[in-house]
């Protein structure tokens, strides 16, 4: 406990207070690798370092305790050796957002030693215009690694959401994995049991049928590429990618601010969606709704997905004149001031009632949320 609270002191604190010589050493390289972050915090004008030694040049000639810093990339490799996985999340972000220190993610080799997750990808796609070449190379790698792993968490229960459940009263022609039967495989194939192998024989394989089968319907995912919708771009695009999976959905996938993009011929590819994405700029919802009401062919069959805090720069009266169009033409407009885990979302309240009193839903959603809210509209 001792050298515990110790280590919340720093390495100021070493000459009165010396750590306890049982784990005296691991503590004070846990002690170093901190140091090497948070010192950052004692700037000019703090009242520790860079106070000058009053010859009115403002260095500090005076020998400080700092010991020489280590590389990034050894300090990366430093703390990864020293402290949790979630400890070391919270330093490495610490070292982007707090304190700038961009060269983690604008150095291949220190890029390659941080933690795959959702905070560094956040991070790259707001740097990636710093990156080139083998950086971006890595960068992409992570973004991939991130958005499958997302994927993975979310894919099955979104597409139970939207495909349905199964009918194990009736068979099905159709073979695949998800429909497999098999108890019904097994016990309609016992009578073929090797005996001598020890193995059962499949003769026949037998597959349940769906609920419900599908007529196609159109989904629009249109994102707002704001730098606050950071964490629903990501998922949107995840999302976006489980869609152009499912059968019985087309999908089209709108990035906007001032300028709109279609992406719809990568919507299948989260990553290249999400490099794809240029944060930042103004906001245009009206011209955006305006774009994807050219791509409705069939409106009772077609889902608009609005992702965006509805905070518009083109004027609120286009917008909602948009948006009565579209709902008025028979399309199924669902806004969303965020699509995330999360789902709190800061956005313009007003807007959101004026639109869902015109008849859109607006609701902040889970991912997972979402592909239910499709699955019971499909149904």
């Amino acid at each position: 406990m001792w050298n515990r609270w110790r280590l919340v002191l720093g390495n100021y604190a070493k000459d009165q207070l010396p750590y306890q010589q049982d784990a005296g050493q691991l503590y004070q390289q846990m002690d170093d690798a901190l140091d090497f972050l948070y010192r950052r915090e004692y700037g000019e004008g703090s009242g520790v370092r860079g106070r000058g030694d009053g010859d009115g040049d403002g260095a500090d000639k005076r020998g400080g305790r700092e010991r020489s810093n280590p590389g990034v990339v050894t300090w990366l490799n430093k703390i990864r050796k020293l402290f949790p996985k979630q400890t070391v999340e919270i330093l490495e972000r610490h070292a982007l957002d707090r304190y700038g220190m961009n060269e983690l993610v604008t150095d291949k080799e220190v890029l390659q030693r941080l933690e795959p997750n959702q905070e560094l990808l956040k991070t790259i796609l707001s740097l990636k215009h710093m990156m080139k070449g083998d950086v971006l190379d890595t960068a992409k790698r992570i973004v991939r690694q991130v958005a499958e792993d997302l994927m993975k968490k979310l894919e099955s229960e979104v597409r139970q959401s939207i495909v349905g459940k199964v009918d194990r009263s009736r068979s099905s022609r159709i073979k695949c994995a998800a429909n497999l039967d098999f108890k019904k495989t097994i016990r309609r194939n016992l009578k073929n049991y090797d005996t001598e192998k020890h193995r059962l024989v499949l003769e026949n394989v037998y597959f349940n049928s769906r609920v419900k089968k599908y007529n196609t319907w159109n989904v629009i995912l249109c994102v707002d590429e704001s730098g606050s919708m950071m964490d629903s771009i990501i998922h949107s695009a995840v999302m976006a990618g489980i869609f152009a999976k499912l059968p019985m959905l087309r999908t089209k996938f709108v990035i906007f601010s001032t300028d709109i993009v279609d992406l719809s011929g990568i919507a299948a590819d989260p990553v290249e969606l999400l490099m794809s994405v240029q944060l930042g700029g103004g906001t245009d919802i009206a011209g955006a709704l305006r774009y994807c009401e050219q791509l409705v062919e069939n409106p009772h069959r077609t889902i608009l997905v609005l992702v965006t805090d509805l905070y518009e720069g083109g004027g609120y009266q286009n917008m909602y004149a948009v948006s009565r169009g579209i709902l008025e033409s028979g399309v199924k407009f669902v806004i969303l001031p965020a699509l995330d885990e999360g789902a709190e979302p800061a956005y313009d309240k007003q807007a959101a009632k004026q639109l869902a009193g015109m008849g859109a839903h607006v609701a902040a959603m889970t991912p997972e949320a979402l592909a239910d809210w499709i699955g019971t509209i499909i149904k």
